[in-house]
């Protein structure tokens, strides 16, 4: 990997934590915990890697990315919003009855949404259609999609990665948030989906660790997937439940619940003065 300048993909990931924090706390409903384990993964693909076009969410030749956990949607649409698919004002209408970004992700009313998801297990097997239909047409698009390790108890997903390793899927490229907490705790006591790695070796993919808060190890591994070929590759990503916010960060009651006014504004607080000081450092 030649060298790259990490510092602004740790500005834009901090402002898209200030953007999940802001749709939640509006809303006064969603799940932040999940969405700010995964903002860096999302920081990295859609402002290093994928091929898209902000003005043109439709564009035949770009790469797709499904939000398998779609109840972590304030990291997309605050994601989305940092890349001008739509105007970052929006983010504060989030849940709002009359707002088109709904509590999960609707390919038909958001732009840069590639998939509409929020029943969990789904989304690898969409993800899987569209990697195989890139075959078939002869694209190089890539697939990207965003699993979460409480998700991964579901049925489906096993089914999803055989059929990705049976029709040798290299244009797919899978994570898992690997923050080890589901809404209902530690996911080692609920259904533990433990090796994951392992299960996923034994299952024909190619299977890489990192820690999914490191932008540099990110890039390193979406580098390797698409050098693999012959067979998809899951990157398990182990992250913090509610990184960026103190009282948030390793807490599983932070899964699906909003802040209250007194929360936002310290959490509000903390985002802020790290952007300030990664601005600074410019």
């Amino acid at each position: 990997m030649n060298t790259i300048d990490l510092k602004p993909l740790e500005i834009v990931s901090t402002k898209i934590r200030l953007g999940i924090l802001d749709a939640v706390f509006h809303a006064q409903s969603g799940h932040p915990g999940g969405s700010l384990s995964s903002a860096d993964i999302l920081t990295v693909l859609y402002f290093h890697e994928m091929k898209i076009d902000p003005s043109n969410p439709k564009w035949e030749d770009r790469d797709r990315f499904v939000l398998s956990k779609g109840h972590c949607s304030p990291a997309l649409y605050a994601t989305l919003a940092a890349k001008g698919f739509f105007p970052l004002e929006e983010l504060k209408n989030f849940r709002h009855i009359d707002s088109y970004l709904q509590g999960h992700p609707d390919m038909k009313k958001v732009p840069g949404v590639d998939m509409s998801t929020g029943s969990l297990g789904q989304g690898l097997s969409a993800a899987n259609g569209m990697a195989l239909a890139g075959k078939l047409d002869k694209k190089d698009y890539r697939v990207y999609v965003l699993m979460g390790d409480g998700e991964i108890e579901e049925g489906q997903i096993w089914e999803a990665a055989m059929a990705a390793s049976h029709y040798k899927l290299d244009n797919l490229t899978a994570f898992v948030d690997y923050n080890r907490l589901q809404i209902d705790g530690c996911i080692s006591d609920v259904m533990s989906p433990e090796p994951i790695d392992e299960k996923f070796k034994a299952f024909g993919w190619n299977v890489i660790k990192i820690n999914g808060h490191d932008f540099k190890q990110i890039i390193s591994a979406i580098d390797e997937s698409k050098n693999t070929n012959g067979k998809p590759t899951i990157i398990i990503c182990e992250t913090t439940k509610g990184k960026g916010i103190s009282f948030m960060q390793g807490i599983a009651g932070w899964h699906g619940k909003a802040p209250n006014e007194e929360q936002y504004k310290q959490a509000l607080s903390e985002l802020q003065a790290h952007l300030g000081r990664l601005e600074s450092d410019v």
